[in-house]
């Protein structure tokens, strides 16, 4: 196909590309760049919310980086700087031209950039049938669930919440395709507020244009939407709205087994896991090969992202996840590929393991926190043993936040949400000997292209050689 859109990006300049396959699309030779206009038919808006999810599977972004910052900067996993990975991230060192802070950003606001042109498609306008534009509508919806995985994404790393001299900035918060438009950041409060809107109006329209009880693991549904608010909402303390989206979600998927469990996280279950709820389409022909996250994680390959000792210790023998961790050479692998099928998380060898974006089990825990936080205790309990009892534990009589804690680590060891999980706790991110300490680094540097723009609006972060 040479049917190729390429788009300026709100706030950053950053071009990107993507693809659509109807024949009224715009038609331009590859090498030649123009505005983006009206999107027309059903093909050219699902087309866009499918390159939204290719741009989350890139290497910078859910492909790799983005999972290893929330475990280079956690007590649970760290960088033995193999290849150099992750160097800078792990000891605070980044300046506001890091390949990592830079990077990172523009892939996310290359999804936020995809998801606007979607959410400003008058529906009304699409041609073809009622059903092509109830079709167009549900997609229309997943934008709106992009965005706001996009902007979480983008406030964790870069807003201020976290830092000590910071004026309670969050992200810019483009809402719309002005390529000439200057925005300043948005508040730490105004940015959730974004966040939960978006979420809100995905999960209304979908369920106005589509089946709530899609159960296809590889697009956002209403059920995975939900999950992931969940997880927004633990991270902004609202345990209420936690329970009630836990709630809902009860039921609809079950806790794998601990004879599947290492099955669960390869290739030959893509899309097909009992406790999977979303997880970004990856497999052999759109694998990333030495740049994915199993490359990270496999001494077989870089092997630059290993276990801490003290994490291992913390599994009980009788833990079948204590199996996923190989020693080798003094240092501890999450993933190795011995033979075929590989042991631990992410292991087929050119990294075309579905990447897993939500799990049940991650429900569950999220469930257990929230009852813990002002609702039933007895309900906490009946999550976290549906967890335990699935690893080879004995079922256990109560259930408190230290045990909590600890059971997401074990849970959900690499997986790319430790360090949020700490800070929101507001518990020790420690880190290496040597590293910077100030407390402002722990928000990635905004970068220099954003603050160094000719009328710019955007602040820096502080403690970076672009503050002001």
């Amino acid at each position: 196909m040479n049917k190729i859109i390429k788009i300026a990006l709100l706030s950053i300049g950053v071009l990107a590309t993507t693809t659509a396959c109807s024949d009224d699309f715009v038609d331009r030779e590859f090498y030649q760049e123009v505005q983006q206009g009206p999107l027309k038919t059903e093909n050219e808006v699902v087309s866009f919310v499918r390159g939204g999810y290719d741009v989350m599977r890139a290497k910078e972004y859910y492909g790799a980086d983005f999972l290893a910052y929330g475990e280079v900067r956690s007590d649970e996993m760290y960088s033995n700087l193999a290849g150099g990975y992750y160097q800078n991230v792990m000891n605070y060192t980044m300046l506001s031209n890091d390949p990592y802070a830079v990077d990172t950003y523009s892939r996310i606001y290359e999804l936020v950039g995809k998801a606007n042109i979607v959410i400003n498609t008058d529906m009304a306008t699409i041609e073809g049938t009622d059903l092509n534009r109830k079709n167009a509508k549900y997609a229309q919806g997943q934008a709106y669930a992009l965005r706001a995985i996009a902007f979480f994404d983008a406030l964790r790393l870069y807003g201020q919440k976290y830092i000590a001299n910071g004026k309670s900035l969050g992200i810019v918060l483009p809402l719309k395709y002005d390529p000439k438009a200057m925005m300043a950041r948005a508040t730490i409060a105004e940015s959730e507020a974004q966040i939960e809107a978006d979420f809100t109006k995905a999960i209304e329209i979908m369920t106005a244009n589509g089946s709530a009880a899609s159960v296809i693991k590889t697009e956002l549904t209403v059920n995975s939407i939900k999950g992931l608010m969940s997880r927004f909402y633990l991270y902004k303390g609202d345990y209420a709205k936690v329970r009630s989206l836990t709630n809902d979600l009860i039921g609809k998927y079950s806790v794998v087994s601990a004879a599947l469990l290492q099955e669960s996280f390869r290739y030959t279950l893509n899309g097909a896991a009992p406790n999977s709820i979303f997880e970004l389409a990856v497999g052999i022909n759109s694998s990333l090969s030495t740049s994915s996250y199993r490359q990270r994680l496999n001494p077989n390959g870089y092997g630059n992202i290993v276990v801490n000792a003290s994490t291992e210790a913390a599994y009980n023998n009788n833990d079948i996840r204590k199996t996923f961790i190989t020693t080798l050479s003094g240092q501890k692998y999450l993933s190795y590929s011995s033979n075929s099928s590989g042991i631990g998380k992410y292991t087929q060898g050119v990294g075309a393991d579905n990447i897993k974006m939500l799990r049940y089990e991650e429900i569950l825990l999220n469930g257990v926190e929230a009852e813990l936080n002002g609702g039933d205790p007895a309900k906490a309990l009946a999550y976290y043993n549906q967890v335990i009892t699935n690893r080879g534990l004995t079922a256990a009589t109560t259930v408190d936040m230290p045990a909590l804690k600890l059971e997401r680590m074990k849970e959900l060891l690499g997986e790319g949400v430790r360090q949020w999980d700490l800070r929101r706790w507001g518990d020790n991110v420690p880190r290496p000997a040597g590293a910077k300490t100030d407390a402002d680094l722990n928000a990635f540097p905004i970068p220099r292209q954003e603050t160094d723009k000719n009328g710019t609006l955007v602040e820096p972060n502080p403690g970076y050689d672009n503050s002001k």
